[in-house]
């Protein structure tokens, strides 16, 4: 099995990052591609930088398809261009905010998401309203943490976030969502330290990407998925 994981920023050493996270949780039979668009922002960090990326995304999405993946993965936790996505690949596509969030939910009553920058939580808290996780979702944390200050060490990230972690717990939340796909590496240090499920959206995508190929299933064409009529907008081969 091989998986396309698609950062949609271009900072490279992200990239591997992700894709490193991604393959310590992948069975041993599956390849993970990591991949990266060649032009776009160096990191999303709100409404504008997603929708910027969303183009050089969709090529990737195609280049990707082309190479006979069998499954992608958007390593972007808002979901970014997933719709879209999903109308143009034939494979299953699985954004790891959503995969995050089904994940959490299967072993926490309530949970809430820890991110980085304060404008990016309403893009989170709309996916979560979207995909019908409201109930179950106490509240959306912003560290203000810039995206890129994840891989700096001296940024104090993962204290940010574990004080975050704190004040979920008092509010009586059961288990805790990373926000980030720069966070992925937080995950199983951040439980061990809390004692609540801490999920890390990149492992839970992986999980049901397999599941997914596994079970011969992929994303229907009958609907608002329906394969695109304008690709060649995309100026793609």
């Amino acid at each position: 099995m091989r998986i396309a994981v698609i950062n949609p920023n271009t900072t490279a050493s992200m990239t591997e990052r992700i894709a490193e996270a991604a393959r310590r949780v992948a069975s041993p039979a599956t390849e993970i591609i990591g991949r990266q668009p060649a032009t776009g922002p160096a990191a999303i960090e709100g409404p504008f930088d997603g929708a910027l990326s969303v183009p050089s995304l969709l090529k990737e999405i195609v280049r990707a398809e082309a190479d006979g993946v069998d499954a992608h993965i958007i390593a972007c936790f808002d979901d970014t261009g997933l719709d879209a996505a999903r109308a143009l690949a034939r494979k299953p596509v699985i954004g790891i905010g959503e995969a995050s969030f089904h994940a959490v939910s299967l072993v926490a009553h309530s949970f809430a998401v820890v991110t980085t920058l304060s404008r990016s939580a309403p893009v989170i808290e709309d996916n979560i309203n979207r995909y019908g996780f409201g109930r179950r979702c106490r509240k959306v944390f912003a560290t203000d943490i810039p995206v890129l200050e994840l891989e700096n060490p001296a940024s104090g990230a993962v204290e940010l976030i574990s004080a975050m972690i704190v004040k979920a717990k008092d509010m009586g939340v059961e288990g805790i969502s990373l926000g980030c796909a720069g966070m992925a590496d937080f995950a199983q240090g951040l439980q061990r330290e809390h004692a609540i499920p801490v999920v890390d959206g990149v492992s839970a995508a992986v999980g049901l990407a397999e599941m997914l190929v596994r079970c011969g299933l992929s994303t229907s064409k009958s609907g608002i998925w329906a394969p695109p009529t304008r690709m060649h907008v995309l100026g793609s081969d």
